[in-house]
């Protein structure tokens, strides 16, 4: 069995923020939404308390939130600090999977024989980050990527967590199964309705119960129970495509509303493209009705970019051409992400001078 950390920075836009502007520590913060029709891109933990999430329309965290304060966006600044942090990462070892410009996954098989070690590795890396950075960040280690990820996330914020393997079980089986990466709000909706509340109870349902609820996708979520992921860790990885989206608190009728998460989703995007030194050449948008149907569309952009208002911008208008044909629309999910990805365009094929 390997030895796999992941990192996941805590509330990092919020965080970042708050570190910078210090009459701002211990207050709820909120980064984005600032407009009326805006939309909420990170809330600190303090925000949280108050029931605020990212993605929630601005309107109804002022309400659960009053005496938040509503920061603008400052992603170079973020970019900035994420290389910091990734620095970090990279003084330990080279293989380092990036997610995003706060998370990672680091296999140190080759440096933590025993749980002990690789426990010391995650002590030091939380160490190093706050010392460097003045952040937190929740450390989950164990064998796998799965059950790394799931550390992470069990005790934040500034988490530190094992899961030796002869705990997995006894680990796993309270979970809820909403908390198991790819079983999403309906995923999980679905399990419930059919008595199916934990994973120890997904763990002990019988694999053709889960194929006929999930199809092909059933027969992982058994392996996934168990604790079972054969994905090694990537450094580097050749990705095919990034993206972002978001499901909505409530459905949304109106258009202006939703150009605010286009512009902060499409500028996730241009992140994702900055920390992996790629530029796109087509960019995607995603809608999910109240009904539940799926709609995408995508434009090639004729170049190369990895700027955000270019992305949001083609978002942007592929989604005025698709509310034209319609008198009323319902939307709960909205994403926008790119494709085509390239490292080194030839400088005639970008787009961004």
């Amino acid at each position: 069995m390997g030895a796999v950390i992941h990192v996941d920075m805590d509330a990092f836009y919020a965080s970042v923020e708050q570190r910078d502007q210090p009459a701002l520590r211990g207050r709820p913060v909120m980064v984005g939404g600032r407009s009326a029709r805006g939309v909420v891109a990170a809330a600190s933990y303090e925000a949280r308390q108050y029931g605020v999430r990212s993605a929630m329309p601005a309107a109804r965290a002022r309400k659960l939130c009053p005496d938040g304060v509503f920061l603008p966006a400052r992603f170079e600044r973020y970019r900035e600090i994420s290389a910091e942090i990734f620095a970090i990462f990279h003084d330990l070892t080279d293989r380092v999977e990036g997610l995003s410009l706060d998370e990672a996954y680091l296999d140190v098989s080759d440096l933590a024989e025993t749980p002990a070690q690789l426990l010391a590795i995650g002590r030091q890396l939380k160490d190093s980050i706050a010392q460097r950075t003045g952040l937190t960040a929740s450390v989950g280690m164990a064998g796998n990527k799965l059950l790394a990820k799931l550390a992470s996330d069990y005790d934040k914020p500034d988490g530190l967590v094992l899961v030796e393997s002869e705990r997995v079980r006894s680990f796993l089986d309270p979970l809820p199964v909403r908390r198991v990466p790819g079983i999403g709000r309906m995923g999980a909706e679905r399990l419930n309705d059919a008595g199916i509340l934990t994973v120890g109870q997904l763990r002990q349902t019988a694999p053709d119960v889960l194929i006929r609820l999930f199809g092909r996708h059933g027969a992982e979520l058994a392996e996934r129970a168990r604790g079972i992921d054969e994905r090694p860790v990537k450094p580097g990885r050749t990705r095919r495509s990034i993206s972002q989206e978001n499901t909505l608190q409530e459905n949304v009728h109106d258009l202006q509303t939703l150009r605010p998460l286009i512009e902060q989703q499409a500028a996730r995007v241009a992140d994702g493209l900055a920390a992996r030194s790629m530029f796109a050449r087509t960019v995607t948008l995603k809608l999910r009705s109240s009904g539940f149907s799926t709609i995408t569309r995508s434009e090639s952009l004729g170049g190369y970019t990895r700027s955000a208002e270019r992305i949001a911008e083609s978002a942007w208008g592929m989604l005025r051409r698709w509310t034209d044909w319609r008198s009323g629309f319902s939307i709960r999910l909205i994403g926008v992400g790119v494709s085509g990805l390239k490292y080194s365009p030839d400088p005639d094929q970008r787009l961004d001078r």
